[in-house]
């Protein structure tokens, strides 16, 4: 494996854009810093793509539509398998690139890196299924074709928090469709994305149709693939108040867009639960990435017959996690991303306890040691909170975990419909007519039924009201990177 020091010169001395099959460098020569939040140094520079380089990607990406979408479907899927195959050849050092630029630990890091692979996987196959159909007709002489073809050019736009996973989540169905790419990595973590190129170019995916722009100035590329009338799809993961800028600007050419925006998640444990799977697929919802994911736990509400056995054993699990550096491998909860991230989770608990909220375990940034360098908050269980808080409105992502008290079932699907988002929620109980019932009364796109996490590259992803439009993964993923074309078809039904 790669030590760190040759991977930062190997970093720091790529040219950073990769357009046509080749590196190269911004058309203004500038850099900008990537940083290990676990440390607030510097792990490399990578270069600073504006408008002028966006379009220039698309120019590429363009001129390899036509052969790339004529490629039989088989022959994609054997590309995308390959890439598979060299990212679990290569998960260590992925996993490292992607723990030092976002802090994840590197158990999860390891993880996302066959989760990021699983999409090519599963796309390679779905590609080879995107099937037409021959419609009955309803008259003599008439013939009903349709056909399934790649939208086009699509602008993929992702975020830190899954630098892999979320690249291929869009990436694989986009080119297993037929489409070509131009992709924008979220500035905090462009590395794992400029891995990635080589691997599909090793794979042997041909120039052009996966293009690479790294920015410090996300606006500026995204306005230029929205004004570009080449490119026909829009896919982005990102905040619901972005999404919803993209969807406007997006509407002015009729682009097709798909929105993962984001989420408030609601937990609901009813009395009839067995404790201990709940607390453990609490944990696992709520602390996965150090809380920064747009599925993970936000408001978890108890019933009252049970609130103080979960509410004690959930907090003894949450002061038991091992708070480290990302890299190191006993890591449980790593640092935020940021320090924009740290002084947003700070502020929700600190609204949260000017108001009334109890304090179970954790509160605040930690300040000692090695680990007071970086922008690490210890994990924290909230009691006492009421719905006029601000972690009870607003997306916390970070590890945060309130609990609130709830008598009836009833109340329990009012309390957690009564938010904008609608992405995912998480129930547990032992009684299947209740599990039934909620999986049917919350206003989610993804229920986690006695399971903190299920998501998996063949099911679909995506939420109801702002939490998006569209859905990523599974037979699903591949219909967003597909129009549908009617063949009308007028026969003669006798021989001449």
């Amino acid at each position: 494996m790669m030590s760190d020091a040759a991977l930062h010169e190997r970093i720091n001395t790529e040219q950073s854009l990769f357009i046509n099959g080749r590196w190269s460098e911004s058309a203004s020569g500038r850099r900008f810093p990537v940083f290990n939040p676990a440390t607030g140094q510097v792990v490399a520079h990578v270069s600073d793509g504006d408008a002028a380089d966006a379009r220039r990607a698309v120019d590429a990406a363009y001129a390899a539509f036509p052969q790339w979408s004529r490629l039989p479907a088989y022959r994609r899927g054997v590309m995308l398998r390959q890439a598979a195959a060299l990212m679990y050849e290569r998960r260590d050092e992925l996993a490292r690139t992607l723990t030092l630029e976002m802090g994840k630990p590197i158990r999860e890091a390891r993880g996302e890196i066959s989760y990021a692979a699983s999409f090519l996987e599963w796309f390679a196959g779905e590609g080879e299924r995107a099937y037409g159909d021959i419609i009955p007709p309803m008259a003599p002489g008439k013939r009903h074709l349709v056909l399934k073809q790649p939208v086009g050019v699509v602008a993929a736009i992702t975020p830190w928090n899954f630098p892999a996973a979320m690249v291929t989540r869009k990436v694989a169905p986009a080119l297993a469709a037929g489409c070509t790419v131009v992709l924008k990595p979220a500035e905090q973590t462009p590395l794992t994305a400029m891995a990635l190129m080589d691997i599909f170019a090793e794979a042997g995916v041909p120039p052009g149709v996966i293009n690479l722009v790294t920015t410090n100035d996300p606006a500026a590329v995204a306005d230029a693939w929205l004004s570009d009338h080449r490119v026909r799809k829009i896919t982005f993961t990102g905040s619901t108040e972005v999404g919803k800028l993209l969807m406007r600007k997006a509407a002015d050419q009729v682009k097709r867009v798909s929105l993962e925006l984001g989420g408030h998640a609601p937990v609901i444990v009813f009395d009839d639960a067995d404790v201990d799977k709940a607390v453990r697929g609490t944990m696992a919802s709520k602390f996965r990435n150090s809380g920064q994911t747009c599925v993970c736990a936000n408001r978890i509400y108890v019933q009252k017959g049970i609130y103080e056995r979960f509410a004690e054993k959930f907090t003894a699990a949450v002061r038991n996690l091992r708070v480290a550096d990302g890299l190191s491998e006993d890591a449980e909860v790593g640092p935020l991303v940021d320090e924009a991230a740290l002084e947003k989770v700070t502020a929700h608990v600190e609204d949260a306890v000017a108001r009334g909220a109890e304090l179970l375990a954790g509160g605040r940034r930690v300040t000692e040691g090695e680990l007071a360098r970086g922008w690490f908050f210890l994990p924290t269980v909230l009691a006492g909170v009421r719905d006029d808080m601000r972690i009870m409105r607003e997306e916390t992502f970070g590890p945060v975990a309130p609990l609130i008290p709830f008598e009836h079932e009833a109340e329990a699907y009012e309390r957690a419909n009564d938010s904008p988002y609608g992405l995912a929620a998480y129930v547990f109980t032992e009684n299947i007519s209740r599990g039934i019932r909620a999986a049917e009364r919350l206003e989610y796109g993804i229920i986690g039924l006695n399971d903190g996490t299920p998501s998996t590259a063949q099911v679909p992803f995506g939420g109801f009201k702002e939490s998006g439009i569209g859905r990523e993964g599974g037979p699903y993923g591949i219909h967003e990177f597909l129009e549908v074309k009617l063949v009308g078809l007028a026969v003669d039904e006798e021989p001449r």
